[in-house]
């Protein structure tokens, strides 16, 4: 298990210091109960609806292509998910437990989505609600646009902003920002969101 340790800098909060570095890796038809955990420790019990055993099921079955868990120390701290169709691709959902926020796995998960099906996508879509600020953060930083807002998106009430970045784009914000990589585990980035 992870150790945990509390920032001195600000009070009340903790930082995740994994000790070896992260893996974001496809997933796997046996990552099913993990997902499911980690569902309803990021949104579940702040209560948000979560996503269902039949989609879940799906996403490890069949799509590990383009959905990913990142991994700490042998345990499962976030994960991506996401669909292909025609040249679009369009990342469903993006968390992240509380206690990993700020290590980059947010951004790592993007990227490694992002870089997957590079040759078979000319956009990546994504959802967000208003005030996720950071998910928007992470978004804009890699070149995404935010195009359109949509109401009842998941059901009465839910409203989220449609955003999409383009291959010329996500090449433009890794020429800006050459440390977005895959390979720097633990270090602290200006941005990191759990969805």
């Amino acid at each position: 298990m992870a150790a945990m340790q509390t920032a001195s800098a600000i009070p009340g909060t903790s930082v995740f210091r994994p000790k070896s570095p992260r893996e974001i890796r496809a997933l796997r038809p046996d990552d099913f109960a993990t997902l499911m955990h980690l569902e309803e420790e990021v949104f579940g019990r702040k209560g948000e609806k979560t996503l269902g055993p039949y989609y879940i099921r799906l996403c490890c079955e069949f799509f590990g292509d383009t959905c990913f868990l990142a991994e700490e120390d042998g345990r499962a701290v976030g994960y991506v998910l996401c669909m292909v169709r025609d040249r679009e691709a369009h990342c469903t959902t993006l968390a992240v437990l509380p206690e990993a926020q700020g290590t980059r796995a947010a951004l790592q998960l993007v990227l490694k989505l992002i870089r997957a099906p590079a040759g078979r996508i000319d956009s990546c879509w994504f959802t967000v609600k208003e005030d996720n600020h950071a998910a928007r953060a992470i978004h804009a930083a890699l070149g995404a646009e935010e195009v359109a807002m949509r109401d009842e998106y998941y059901g009465p009430g839910d409203r989220r902003i449609l955003s999409r970045i383009d291959r010329a784009g996500f090449d433009r914000a890794v020429r800006r920002q050459p440390g977005l990589t895959l390979d720097q585990p633990g270090r602290r980035p200006a941005l990191d969101a759990g969805a």
